[in-house]
């Protein structure tokens, strides 16, 4: 099969896949489903890549017996792994601490021989690479990449100290948006653990009717909270309390939303967001909206399996279409707080569609929202402020250094880019 190439610098060369790895292990993994069982071999499935690693949530296994038929796909750390089905080309080199999992039958194993797996993944990661795949897939069901088009596929190889230097900077990118994320999961977790404190556990109003001062609240803020609770139709709230309606404390811009078809979005290019029900689609040339907003999904992608709301936290310039409501707080509520509300509550009774979910705007006002007084509505929004305000400069970072991986590495792996040019743009990035 004949590829069309970028010509390499001198001294760069295009080596097939398979000569880079040990004879007759570019493969896949386990043909037999496994199951959400908590006992059995962990297989990496599709799923399970996210943003270049392996994340182990929602981990599926198989039983041992079955497993052993598939030992040249038994990981021991320093694999290559690529996604054969589905949402195809995601690559992740694998981890120490992956050993003795396994794959399934959508995911590629290739065990890298005379090449850094590091420098495989970053050349199988790039555009080209991207596109050389994608091209050859097959479409007629899934998106399915053939194993001989993957063995076959030419992989740029520098000379071994470029190499090196370029899976450094690379992977200095990689490492420095992996912490932008991980403080992120860690805010979201003490935002989430703050709320739970105030409006679940009611911790404050505890403390003070055990005659104690609740912890880790100054004179001002433990004062605002009641020493008792009262009954209400749902059961024990602080007292002065109550359950609203959504409605209440929610204000609602669906009326300002503009669906764009593919044809007339692949028009309209351009640097602002365009979302939908789950995630974001695209990129369009204009934009409907700007601030901080809660988008939770009206139609399709409504819950997650366990029943609680899909829900997106956008902020800045941005488009949104039909399948997402636009929220944000209001009467002292945070957009931060409402959204903390909502991933709690299990919204399965609120769903109609036997045929496609949808969470409708009247059905949505029926949902419960606890109601504090609105001096400690007030007072929690002001705690959270600084939290989500480094969520999203952590997040506007990540992506910007993300657009500036993705921009080097075309042209560093195909030598258009020198080396000290890249490193200068990187600094500049990162001062």
């Amino acid at each position: 099969m004949s590829f069309d190439l970028p010509v390499l610098p001198q001294g760069w060369s295009y080596v097939p896949l398979e000569q880079l790895a040990h004879k007759n292990s570019v493969t896949y993994g386990v043909v037999q489903p496994g199951s959400h069982v908590g006992h059995g071999i962990p297989i990496v499935r599709v799923n399970n890549f996210k943003d270049g690693r392996i994340e182990l949530t929602e981990l599926m296994r198989i039983e041992p017996e079955i497993e052993s038929k598939y030992g040249r796909t038994r990981l021991q750390g320093g694999e290559v792994l690529l996604t054969l089905v589905g949402s195809v080309g995601q690559v992740a080199v694998v981890p120490e601490t992956l050993k003795g999992f396994n794959v399934a039958r959508a995911v590629a194993v290739i065990h890298p021989q005379e090449v850094d797996p590091n420098w495989l993944a970053i050349c199988l990661r790039s555009p080209l690479s991207q596109h050389l795949l994608i091209s050859r897939a097959n479409t007629t069901v899934q998106t399915t990449i053939n194993l001989k088009d993957l063995r076959a596929l030419p992989v740029p190889i520098a000379p071994q100290h470029e190499r090196e230097r370029i899976i450094q900077l690379i992977g200095s990118l990689d490492d420095r948006i992996t912490l932008l994320r991980e403080t992120n999961v860690t805010l979201e977790s003490i935002g989430q653990a703050l709320f739970k404190s105030w409006f679940v556990d009611f911790d404050p109003v505890r403390a003070k009717a055990e005659g104690f001062e609740p912890e880790g609240l100054d004179a001002a803020t433990a004062a605002l909270f009641p020493e008792s609770f009262e009954e209400c139709e749902l059961g024990l709230v602080p007292k002065g309390w109550s359950y609203v309606s959504l409605k209440e404390v929610t204000s609602i811009f669906d009326s300002q939303r503009v669906p764009l078809a593919g044809q007339e979005r692949a028009k309209r290019k351009g640097n602002y967001p365009y979302y939908g029900a789950a995630a974001l689609m695209d990129w369009v040339d204009g934009y409907l909206f700007d601030g901080i907003y809660l988008l939770s999904g009206e139609d399709g992608s409504v819950a997650d399996p366990l029943g609680y709301p899909i829900t997106q936290y956008v902020w800045g310039r941005l488009w949104v279409n039909n399948h997402a409501h636009v929220l944000q707080g209001k009467n002292g509520v945070s957009t931060e707080h409402l959204m903390l509300s909502l991933k709690q509550t299990n919204i399965t009774p609120f769903i109609t569609g036997a045929v496609q979910a949808k969470l409708s705007q009247s059905n949505m006002w029926r949902i419960n929202f606890l109601m504090p007084s609105r001096e400690i509505a007030l007072a929690f929004g002001e705690l959270l402020k600084p939290l989500y305000a480094s969520l999203r400069h952590n997040t506007e970072q990540a992506q910007t250094l993300t657009q500036l991986r993705d921009t080097l590495l075309p042209r560093l792996i195909s030598g258009q880019l020198r080396l000290p040019e890249a490193e200068v743009m990187v600094e500049e990035i990162c001062a």
